[in-house]
């Protein structure tokens, strides 16, 4: 056909030359898909497909995912269900765990593998909304034409990477259409919707995790949930991508314990409960600041090495 030929022969152009297009997010991960994975664009190849139990077996790996998208999906599916849109939950690796769709266009959408258990990953089906969201780890509109395999470019995907408790990537979920109205405008709000819907997933994941602790939202000038997970002694638990790039926490920082308003620049929440409470955490935030060094500490609070020993003894803190 010669729109697959035409296909075929842009993306061999554009993925061996030197320019600016060529040096863009969809031609990068058309090499990858030529010279990593293997692929060429004219070749008829639908997503690989998971056997029955291996699908329940991924199923079961990412329950907490599935569990806490749910609500989501089922909110989002409400809003776009209608307009000839198909809604997936995907894994780290880009296996579709749920989705949703009206009943009309599921003919449509089973054809091209937009389907429970298939795979779609860059190395099954080349560059497209899931899969390269997964590589870049973030959010991207792949239309049409920019998909890597011909037999893809009738798909418009919006797509957004899903992020764990600890900030590493959990999965995705994607928006799609087969419709040929699908114009930049409307992709561009499904990737809107697609993103707000990733980031209160994310923000469940957390809270979900963290259940119990007291969840502080710091102030950031980018998109995502930025959440501090933050205990009765005011030491930092958990934190989300968005909080650990603009506070500069990491997994070490967190486990050494650091306490949350030395983060925030503010004065640390009053106790409110009886007096070894209070002092128990003034001295835990103490011992934060000099990274456990005892002597250190009993300087900071102008007293000496056996009498700070006493009294992290009694509140049980040696």
């Amino acid at each position: 056909m010669p729109a697959v030929r035409d296909h075929s022969e842009h993306v061999y152009r554009i993925a061996h030359q030197s320019s600016a297009a060529a040096s863009s997010p969809v031609a990068a991960s058309w090499r990858r898909c030529m010279t990593l994975h293997g692929l060429t664009p004219e070749e008829a190849r639908s997503p690989l497909r998971l056997t029955d139990n291996e699908f329940r077996q991924a199923h079961e790996r990412s329950g907490v995912l599935v569990a806490e998208a749910a609500g989501e999906l089922d909110r989002l599916f409400a809003v776009i269900g209608k307009a000839g849109c198909c809604l997936l939950l995907t894994d780290d690796k880009g296996v579709a765990l749920e989705r949703r769709g009206a009943v009309g266009d599921d003919a449509e959408f089973r054809d091209v593998g937009l389907w429970s258990g298939t795979v779609w990953s860059e190395a099954s089906v080349g560059t497209n909304g899931i899969g390269t969201a997964i590589a870049d780890e973030r959010a991207v509109v792949i239309q049409r034409d920019q998909h890597f395999l011909s037999r893809n470019i009738g798909l418009s995907c919006a797509t957004a990477p899903i992020r764990d408790e600890a900030g590493h990537l959990a999965g995705a979920i994607d928006i799609s259409t087969c419709r040929d109205d699908a114009s930049e405008a409307t992709v561009s709000i499904l990737s809107q919707a697609v993103r707000d819907a990733a980031y209160r997933i994310e923000a469940n994941l957390f809270r979900r995790a963290c259940a119990g602790a007291r969840i502080v939202l710091v102030q950031v000038d980018r998109a995502g949930p930025a959440l501090l997970a933050v205990d009765r002694d005011d030491l930092v638990l958990g934190a989300t991508r968005a909080a650990r790039q603009r506070l500069g926490l990491d997994d070490r920082r967190i486990a050494a314990g650091v306490p949350a308003s030395d983060l925030l620049q503010e004065e640390p929440p009053g106790d409110g409960g009886e007096l070894p409470d209070a002092e128990r955490a003034a001295l835990r935030r103490v011992l934060s600041r000099a990274n456990g060094n005892v002597s250190m500490a009993a300087d900071l609070l102008g007293i000496s090495r056996a009498t700070l020993y006493r009294k992290m003894k009694r509140l049980s803190l040696n």
